[in-house]
């Protein structure tokens, strides 16, 4: 009696090409590696061979991720602004405030808002371009979050409409800024307390402006 032979195995199917690389813990080993990078030789002397080196990966690993340094940096950015993060919903233009500024000082704190964006705010001045991406990293969701803030509080009486959310923002972030990654002092709740009093009053004032 004769059998018939054994189906073949079906053959293996292989995993895209890339499919497989783009491990999380690689990620994030590259993401310290461009901080301690920075933290050497700032943001003009940083190469994505020394990244690489640091990270312990070849090139090929870092551009399979990001096409350029600073997409890569961008990425750093982007991962700890605000963009993403809900408006602030107290019920008073004051409490919308004070909630956003302690957002933003969380924000500042971050090892990231001290040993980059100064750094890449040099290489701004220089590079429209670098300009135009860091602009868009670090104001799109601040600027979301502050529109909302005065949506709001033209919707209560508090304030008339057309405030510009640009000088809200500059109220507000301005001083954090300065004090905090500039300056690098502490700022305690008692001083975002004062800091949100006086952006509403400024909110307030600029009525005929």
């Amino acid at each position: 009696m004769t059998t018939d032979p054994a189906p073949a195995p079906a053959p293996s199917r292989r995993a895209p090409a890339g499919a497989a690389v783009l491990r999380e813990d690689v990620t994030e080993a590259i993401r310290a590696a461009v901080l301690e990078e920075l933290a050497a030789v700032g943001f003009s002397r940083m190469s994505i061979e020394g990244i690489a080196r640091r990270a312990g990966v070849g090139k090929t690993a870092v551009y399979r991720r990001w096409k350029s340094k600073l997409h890569l940096v961008l990425d750093l950015v982007g991962a700890f602004a605000a963009d993403g993060l809900p408006v602030p919903a107290t019920g008073s233009l004051y409490g919308d405030v004070r909630a956003l500024l302690e957002v933003m000082s969380h924000v500042l704190r971050h090892p990231v808002a001290s040993a980059v964006i100064p750094d890449l705010l040099v290489e701004a001045a220089r590079n429209p371009e670098i300009a135009d991406a860091v602009r868009g990293a670090l104001l799109d969701g601040e600027r979301r979050m502050a529109e909302g803030i005065l949506a709001d509080a033209v919707a209560r009486g508090e304030l008339p409409a057309g405030v510009d959310p640009a000088r809200a923002l500059d109220l507000a972030i301005g001083p954090l800024y300065w004090r905090q990654v500039v300056v690098r002092e502490p700022v305690p709740a008692s001083c975002l307390d004062d800091l949100a009093r006086s952006v509403v009053a400024g909110l307030k004032s600029s009525r005929t402006a």
